[in-house]
C-alpha cells in the first residue's frame, strides 16, 4: 500500500469521440461512436496546440493500452485509492527519469459479451481492424506521435496481455514492441477447468426443466446440434438473463466469459448466435473440431507460423505471478521456451503474485516499451 502523493507535473487527458465504420451494424449491435482517451505526458506543451499535429512540435512514442476483460479503456484512467491509474504511473516514471515521455492511448474495445481478445471475430466484431486501420491513424493525425511502427507498442494484461501478443504476432507490421502480462495462453490450462461451471449455470436455461428420476443420457445427448457445440436455446436465454440485470454473480461471470472466447476463437456465422461452444451442452463432452479451433489462437502454438514476424519487433516483454488462480503462468512458460527455441528475443519474468491487482508490473513493463520504441 502507498500514499497518493503525485511528483511532479501530471500531464493533459484528453477524451475524444471516434466514429468507427468497421464498428458499425457489428453482430452484437454495439456502439460505434466511442469515446477514446489519450493521454499526453508533460513534456507535449510546447507553445503548440494541445491536439492537432500542425507545427514544429516535438512528437513522441505511442503506448496502447489494451484492458482486460470487462474493462474499458478510460477505466484505467479512474482513480484509484493507494495506487496510481496508468496516466499517474506513467507521469511519476517519467518524473523519476525511468522512462522518458510517451503518449498513452486508451481504446474502448468493451461488447456485451463482456469485452474480446482484440481479434477479429464475426460473431463478435473486427476489434483487430478497429484499431490498426482506424485507431492508429486516428492518433496519428490528431497527435504529435512519432508515427512509425518502430515507436508505437501495446501492452495489457489477461486478455490485453493476450491481444498484445497475438498482435505481435499477427498484425506485426503496425507495432515495435509489446508487452504481455499474465495474457491467455495455453488454453487447455486456462479455460478449460472452468467450462464444467459454465455448463452448470447455462443448465439452468435448459428449456425443459430437470425433474428426478430416470434420465436417458444417450437420447439428450443426441438432441440436435449439441454434438456440434450449437446453442438449444439456453444461452440466448442467459444472455437475454445477464443482459437483463446490473450485478452479476461470480458464476455468471465466468459464464458470460467462457461464452465471448467461444464467440472470438470459434465463429461461424450460420451457427445459433453465430458461434460454436466446445463442449456438449448436456454430456459435458469435448468436441475435438470446436476445441482445435480454440487451439488455433492459442499463443502458444502460434510462435512457430509468426516467427518472422515475432524477430522484426524491438522488444517482447512477458510476466506472470507464479501463483495465478487461472494457471496463467504454465501457458507463459511455455510461451517463452517456444520463443527461446525459435531464437526470438524476449524478456520472461515471473514474481510473486495471482493474476489480480498487478498493475504495479507496469512499472516494469512501461520502461522496458519505452527503452525499445525511443527515437
Amino acid at each position: 500500500m502507498a500514499l497518493k502523493r503525485p511528483k511532479g507535473p501530471e500531464g493533459t487527458l484528453v477524451v475524444l469521440e471516434h466514429t468507427s465504420r468497421i464498428l458499425k451494424n457489428n453482430p452484437l449491435g454495439d456502439p460505434h461512436v466511442r469515446k477514446l482517451g489519450v493521454w499526453l505526458p508533460p513534456q507535449y506543451e510546447d507553445g503548440s496546440s494541445m491536439r492537432g499535429v500542425r507545427g514544429s512540435g516535438r512528437r513522441f512514442p505511442v503506448l496502447y493500452d489494451l484492458v482486460g476483460f470487462t474493462g474499458s479503456g478510460l477505466a484505467h484512467a479512474n482513480w484509484r485509492p493507494f495506487a496510481d491509474n496508468v496516466p499517474e504511473r506513467v507521469a511519476r516514471l517519467i518524473h523519476d527519469k525511468k522512462m522518458g515521455p510517451a503518449i498513452v492511448v486508451f481504446p474502448d474495445c468493451f461488447t456485451a459479451l463482456g469485452g474480446n481478445q482484440y481479434i477479429n471475430s464475426s460473431a463478435i466484431g473486427n476489434y483487430a481492424d478497429y484499431l490498426t486501420r482506424e485507431i492508429i491513424p486516428f492518433v496519428d493525425r490528431e497527435f504529435r506521435t512519432l508515427g512509425s511502427r518502430e515507436h508505437r507498442g501495446c501492452f495489457g494484461k489477461s486478455s490485453g496481455g493476450y491481444g498484445a501478443i497475438v498482435h505481435g504476432m499477427k498484425y506485426a507490421q503496425y507495432w515495435g514492441a509489446i508487452a504481455d502480462h499474465s495474457g491467455d495462453s495455453y488454453f487447455d490450462f486456462v479455460y478449460w477447468h472452468d467450462w464444467p461451471n459454465t455448463l452448470d449455470e447455462l443448465t439452468k436455461f435448459r428449456k425443459v426443466k430437470r425433474k428426478s428420476g430416470k434420465f436417458d443420457a444417450l437420447r439428450e445427448s443426441r438432441r440436435k446440434g449439441l454434438d456440434d457445440g450449437l446453442d438449444d436455446g439456453r444461452v440466448r436465454r442467459f444472455l437475454d438473463h445477464v443482459w437483463g440485470k446490473e450485478k452479476l454473480s461470480h458464476a455468471e461471470g465466468h459464464a458470460i466469459m467462457n461464452i465471448c472466447m467461444a464467440a472470438t476463437y470459434d465463429a461461424d456465422r450460420h451457427a445459433p448466435l453465430g458461434f460454436h461452444l466446445p463442449f456438449n451442452l448436456e454430456t459435458g463432452e469435448l468436441i475435438e473440431k470446436r476445441w482445435k479451433r480454440w487451439l488455433d489462437h492459442d499463443p502458444i502454438h502460434l510462435v512457430d507460423r509468426y516467427k518472422g514476424h515475432l524477430k522484426t519487433l524491438r522488444g517482447i516483454y512477458i510476466d506472470c505471478g507464479w501463483r495465478d488462480q487461472y494457471h496463467i503462468h504454465y501457458g507463459t512458460r511455455i510461451l517463452s521456451m517456444r520463443l527461446s527455441l525459435a531464437g526470438i528475443a524476449h524478456t520472461y519474468e515471473e514474481f510473486d503474485d495471482n493474476h489480480s491487482d498487478i498493475d504495479y508490473r507496469m512499472d516494469v513493463s512501461l520502461p522496458f516499451l519505452y527503452r525499445a520504441l525511443r527515437p
